[in-house]
């Protein structure tokens, strides 16, 4: 989904992870087409092709003028970079989660009902709409069919946002909502659960049966919405997205960069345990371990589940907060082990860490800022000749030690 840019650190759905900082609404756009008259001409006849009234288009695009901020947000992206910690700690805050259990007990009937219906714990439903809009505190602030408008107008991936842009009006056709009520992120990610146009089409829910699948005003339609897109997605009734885990002295560190897959119980057989010290709930679950930070902070075993989540947003720091607040939602206290204190690394960083590796006699290739193979297995190799732990983490502190 795309990210709402604002106090809130949300990011999602569905395609590509945005963000940027508001821009001054003068900017200059550079529009794709000769004029606003012919693009809503344009518009208007691909419109009235899937069948939307001129009445519902003439309400949606009357008055319509491309959006300078809309523009300038997509044209400048630069690259966010933060630790998985920085990145957990913004979205899992005391005041989340004490909201977040406020909403558990306020909601507790309806989300019990779409559990049922969807087979996906409560706690996970309350952790995304936390994440993706503080509960519905921010659900963004451009309406969707002008700011879809303006990004198909300004030439920014004209044939997504243009085909998004069409189904947004199939929204309105369908009364679904008003377009005044409408509203979202400069991207065009909707409501309470953020979905871009399409996503609606194939997951918005119409939990309360009044005809509308109103994910803006309606908390059950929108929850039950996040719920049938988790299931839509293959989420696994009755397991969790991970667990918290500690790895023993000898434990090698290939094992977690290989992305291998095995039962809990396999890897209970090679020495990973719960940091919690309590016994995995089935050994017979699949899991893959997640290491954020490096073998001195926290590590994970992350069930499908995990992958589930990031069908929402593709990171795995944006499904590692879902987890953790759906698991603080639920009373799980914090993690166990201390997050290591560490800088995250741009990409020239990277390119910096591999320029350094091959001064020291490794063949890493030309520097591309890209950790592969050959990359990590040589970061591991000089960690262990150094002296430090060979866990293949490439991290600011890693740069610092090579430097």
């Amino acid at each position: 989904m795309y990210r709402v840019n604002k106090p809130l650190p949300p990011v999602s759905r569905r395609s590509v992870l945005l963000g940027a900082s508001a821009l001054a609404a003068s900017a200059i756009i550079s529009p794709a087409y000769a004029s606003v008259d012919s693009f809503v001409a344009g518009v208007w006849k691909r419109a009235k092709a899937r069948g939307v009234s001129k009445r519902v288009f003439d309400i949606a695009m009357d008055g319509f003028k491309p959006s300078s901020e809309v523009l300038e947000l997509s044209k400048k992206q630069p690259e966010f970079v933060s630790t998985a910690a920085d990145y957990v700690a913004k979205r899992v805050t005391e005041a989340r989660m004490a909201t977040g259990k406020d909403m558990r007990g306020e909601w507790k009937q309806t989300l019990a009902a779409v559990s049922e219906r969807y087979g996906v714990q409560p706690e996970i439903m309350l952790a995304i709409w936390g994440v993706e809009t503080n509960f519905g505190g921010y659900m963004g602030g451009n309406n969707t069919i002008h700011a879809l408008a303006s990004l198909t107008y300004g030439g920014y991936r004209a044939e997504y946002f243009g085909s998004e842009l069409i189904t947004a009006l199939e929204i309105l056709e369908g009364g679904h909502v008003r377009f005044k009520n409408m509203v979202g992120s400069w991207a065009g990610a909707m409501g309470h659960p953020q979905f871009m146009p399409s996503s609606f089409m194939r997951y918005a829910v119409d939990f309360k049966g009044d005809g509308h699948k109103d994910i803006w005003g309606s908390v059950p339609d929108a929850l039950a919405s996040i719920g049938n897109y988790l299931k839509g997605f293959g989420w696994r009734a009755g397991e969790t997205w991970g667990y918290e885990v500690r790895l023993p002295q000898d434990f090698n560190y290939q094992n977690v960069w290989s992305g291998i897959n095995a039962t809990l119980g396999d890897w209970s057989g090679v020495g990973v345990i719960r940091a919690s010290g309590k016994a995995f709930p089935r050994a017979s679950d699949t899991a893959k371990l997640y290491m954020p930070m490096g073998g001195n902070g926290p590590v994970f075993a992350v069930l499908p589940n995990f992958g589930v989540i990031k069908r929402y947003n593709n990171s795995d720091s944006y499904a590692l907060a879902v987890g953790h607040l759906a698991d603080r939602i639920i009373g799980a206290k914090g993690f166990v082990s201390p997050w290591p204190q560490d800088t995250a690394l741009t990409k020239s960083d990277r390119e910096q860490v591999q320029a350094l590796l091959l001064r020291k006699g490794y063949d890493v290739g030309t520097p591309d800022g890209v950790i592969g193979p050959k990359t990590r297995a040589a970061v591991i190799d000089w960690q262990a000749r150094s002296g430090l732990l060979a866990d293949g983490h490439v991290s600011g502190n890693l740069l610092r030690q090579l430097s």
